[in-house]
């Protein structure tokens, strides 16, 4: 796990890009699918979270691993709260992204509770997500009510 902070002074995500998602309060953030090869034209992420039951293989860039295995919850919800409340802080000022393997269920999932630290009302976050991000996001009903239930850290 490479927890390295970078300057914060990144050019921000072109919001064009394919993933990215425009919170209400502008901050972007990326979701991606891993089983899907990077782009070399576009942009590295600064900071990446990496959401999946087994370690990743290590970034160029740094990065946090969330135990999340395929269609399930974050093996560890507090830690989960901590990673997403991070990830939504540096996208302020970073490229942050958030993966698993379809970058769907998973990934949805996180977008949509970063949506929630931005503002959304937890109850419409996931609509949120679907309609700026994948119209597929979320895909379980216990990841939709993980988002309903979904508050920042104390």
């Amino acid at each position: 796990m490479n927890e390295e902070h970078t300057t914060g002074h990144e050019k921000p995500w072109d919001d064009r890009t394919p993933g990215v998602l425009r919170l209400p309060s502008g901050r972007l953030v990326r979701g991606r699918g891993l089983r899907h090869a990077l782009d070399p034209s576009v942009q590295a992420p600064s900071y990446g979270v990496y959401l999946l039951g087994e370690q990743p293989p290590a970034t160029p860039w740094a990065s946090r691993w969330l135990r999340w295995p395929d269609f399930r919850l974050p093996a560890d919800r507090e830690a989960a709260r901590t990673v997403l409340t991070d990830a939504w802080t540096r996208a302020a000022t970073e490229r942050v992204e958030l993966a698993c393997a379809g970058g769907r269920g998973r990934t949805g999932t996180a977008l949509a509770c970063l949506a929630v630290l931005d503002g959304v009302p937890a109850n419409e976050a996931v609509a949120y997500v679907r309609t700026h991000y994948d119209r597929h996001a979320v895909e379980t009903p216990w990841q939709k009510r993980y988002v309903r239930h979904f508050t920042p850290p104390r």
